[in-house]
């Protein structure tokens, strides 16, 4: 597997943008001044993804740019131990550090995240190292929204995007809105709005098309109609507990519950939800099964420690929808 890379194979999907550092607090419901030990995993939206997609099975790449430090290199040995192909990934050599987020889990209801992400390497991946011939091997392109919040990375993105379309890989744009990394929101609208236009399938949730939509408290039916002008194919939508929903451009619409796991924190299901999504996609199965895998591998990560390792396997997934039959 590791050798993909050079040896011109072929890939289920390539994600882009952000691997990044996790410190989860090992002791539960307590506030993190109260916290003495966390536990490292590799965290940031596409790695999870990608993570989450080899852990299932799938072909997966990566294209970032990581510290030239021990966070950088526990980061690209924990992906390539995952299958994860890492020939795309850059060592920056400037200095920047990888970006860090300390989690507190107060209850599974309070859970919230500590970032450092000032002048991080992630941000710092250039047009010019991104590889054509690599994102041609692709069947997916992820695309996590994070990624064109400064420049150079924005560029790279944008690159990535234009490769995509040239040699006819799906492109999937996971919205994955973080405040803290924008100016404004006016520029997140500008942005998010360029790509996912040029999308094939977009995922986020609720909140973030709003974001995407200048924050207008939008209906699914405007969302749709508007992106469904446009290239994307599959729109997914995203209600918290009260599930989510995917609408195609032909018209259909379909809805899946949210499964009933025991919670234990409320990060990381976005990334394991896209994963088993696309999983399913890749497999040949119809949308609304895509949407069961989604909600049940959430499900399964809220249930468990960390974002990445948590990732469960085909059989729990499948575990889960058989044991939850929804009406």
């Amino acid at each position: 597997m590791g050798s993909a890379g050079a040896s011109g194979e072929k890939f289920d999907l390539i994600a882009i943008g952000r691997a990044c550092i996790d410190l989860n607090a090992t002791e539960y419901n307590r506030p993190m001044e109260e916290t003495m030990t966390f536990t490292k995993y590799v965290g940031g939206s596409p790695a999870n993804i990608a993570i989450g997609s080899a852990k299932l099975g799938l072909k997966a790449g990566f294209i970032g740019k990581i510290a030239d430090d021990q966070h950088g290199r526990f980061i690209q040995s924990y992906m390539k131990k995952a299958g994860i192909d890492v020939s795309g990934m850059v060592i920056d050599t400037e200095g920047h550090k990888t970006g860090l987020a300390f989690t507190e889990i107060k209850s599974p209801e309070e859970c919230s995240i500590l970032m450092y992400r000032d002048d991080v390497a992630d941000l710092y991946l250039q047009a010019d190292e991104v590889d054509e011939d690599y994102i041609r091997r692709a069947n997916k392109l992820i695309v996590s929204g994070t990624a064109l919040a400064q420049s150079p990375s924005r560029e790279a993105v944008l690159k990535a995007v234009h490769l995509a379309k040239k040699h006819g890989v799906e492109i999937v744009f996971e919205l994955d809105y973080r405040p803290y990394t924008w100016k404004s929101s006016e520029e997140t609208s500008v942005y998010y709005t360029l790509v996912a236009k040029q999308a094939d399938i977009v995922i986020g949730t609720r909140d973030e098309y709003d974001i995407m939509e200048h924050g207008l408290d939008g209906s699914n039916e405007e969302t749709t109609a508007e992106l469904f002008k446009h290239t994307p194919k599959i729109v997914v939508i995203k209600h918290g507990v009260e599930g989510s929903y995917a609408y195609t451009k032909e018209g259909q619409t379909y809805r899946a519950h949210a499964y009933k796991t025991n919670v234990l924190k409320t990060f990381g299901a976005g990334d394991s939800y896209a994963s088993a999504f696309l999983y399913a996609l890749v497999q040949g199965k119809d949308l609304e099964t895509a949407l069961k895998y989604g909600s049940a591998s959430a499900s399964i990560v809220v249930s468990r420690h960390s974002s990445s390792d948590a990732m469960p396997g085909v059989d729990e997934i499948e575990a889960l929808i058989a044991e939850q039959p929804v009406s």
